[in-house]
């Protein structure tokens, strides 16, 4: 593969999702649905679920539906205590260092929680920036315009010569449909794509 740069998703990627992050804030997601916009508790997990499947993430679908402040929902959600789930992660950080290319993080979550994520894993110097779902507002991952304006913020690099690597086969497939090399980040592969249980092992992946 010829790489010039590489995207590389936040949640579920950057640390495992054995780290349970992700209900934290679905935690939240539930109580913004809930106190909010008023919907009835027993209707919020089965509309959080089609939001998500249908949009590519519940902000997107409220932003259509309900017409919600992007900042406002992100600020909440995103408003968890981390520091007892996250911490140094020396043996990533050394493999991220091997690869001598740029390297930023594309997530379909704020950039205040991308930067607290790396800050307690000690991985901030790892990244060359951060390109968040507010960077590509209106739309997210696995939408093909957010990659465009991903690639355009990463400098516009030929999506030729871009890894993204992803936890979500729906992001992988959208960014391969535009020409970029992938890499899942899953304990099983999948339809055929490049495939690696944890991004530390990314490097060998690469040889470098």
């Amino acid at each position: 593969m010829k790489i010039s740069t590489l995207l590389i998703d936040l949640d579920d990627t950057v640390y495992p999702p054995t780290v349970e992050v992700w209900p934290l804030v679905m935690k939240r997601m539930f109580l913004y649905m809930r106190d909010f916009l008023g919907i009835p508790e027993d209707e919020i997990p089965a509309m959080r679920d089609r939001l998500f499947n249908r949009y590519g993430t519940t902000l997107r679908g409220l932003q259509i539906e309900r017409g919600i402040d992007a900042k406002a929902y992100l600020d909440y959600v995103h408003d968890v205590d981390l520091s007892a789930l996250l911490s140094p992660d020396p043996a990533l950080r050394s493999a991220l260092d091997r690869i001598a290319l740029p390297k930023l993080i594309f997530t379909n979550a704020c950039e205040s929680h991308a930067r607290n994520v790396l800050r307690l894993m000690d991985l901030e110097s790892c990244f060359e920036g951060i390109i968040d779902v507010v960077a590509v507002q209106p739309y997210c991952k696995p939408e093909p315009e957010a990659y465009h304006i991903a690639l355009e913020l990463a400098g516009s690099p030929d999506p030729r010569e871009v890894l993204m690597v992803d936890d979500r086969l729906e992001n992988v497939a959208a960014a391969s449909s535009l020409g970029m090399h992938t890499v899942l980040v899953s304990l099983l592969p999948q339809d055929g794509f490049r495939t690696i249980p944890r991004l530390a092992l990314l490097p060998d992946l690469l040889g470098a």
